[in-house]
């Protein structure tokens, strides 16, 4: 059950996980760059974002080479991208990794974007998500996969104010960016 509450102003958790990453050898996990679907995913994210209106005032980034990237192609689709912090404790993170990076930021900060990982992202949105709107708890159920956008939506003084079941899953987005025509 949602608690609602006027306590605060709307604030909204963009979750986005990165885009599809290549798996080069001899290359660690952390330094895995994006592959050629997620080079291509990636600015449809940022598209998606911004015609959905969800841009963000500030964004929190794994360090990891492709969330990096992701962020990076993402960004440059809006006039001026928000400040972005880059957390090493974002990568690989849990749910309680994950909710203690949001509970710290700025409450001036109306919408944030976390940038990062499976399975750590789909279990945040489950987590706080008290209930969705249409199909979107089952959406992420099923699979949240790469480039993937969860919006979540909850009243609230401060960001430490966010905690399991209080927000409403608004809104699941899946841009897929277009291949390229292959010459005949």
């Amino acid at each position: 059950m949602i608690t609602r509450s006027a306590a605060g102003p709307l604030r909204r958790l963009v979750v986005l996980r990165h885009a599809k990453s290549a798996w080069p050898g001899g290359v660690s996990d952390h330094e895995r760059p994006l592959a050629p679907r997620g080079l291509r995913d990636a600015p449809a994210a940022g598209r998606a974002l911004a015609e959905a209106d969800c841009l963000p005032d500030l964004a929190l980034c794994s360090t990891a080479v492709r969330a990096r990237q992701t962020w990076e192609l993402a960004s440059a689709q809006w006039g001026t991208p928000p400040p972005v912090r880059l957390q090493p404790l974002l990568y690989a993170a849990d749910v309680p990794d994950l909710l203690e990076a949001v509970r710290e930021v700025p409450a001036t900060v109306g919408t944030l974007l976390l940038i990062g990982h499976n399975p750590g992202l789909a279990e945040l949105v489950l987590t706080l998500a008290g209930d969705g709107l249409d199909d979107t708890l089952d959406r992420v159920h099923a699979k949240f996969p790469t480039s993937a956008i969860a919006v979540l939506a909850w009243h609230g003084a401060t960001w430490d104010s966010l905690a399991p079941g209080t927000a409403l899953l608004v809104e699941v987005i899946v841009p897929r960016g277009k291949k390229k025509d292959k010459k005949k």
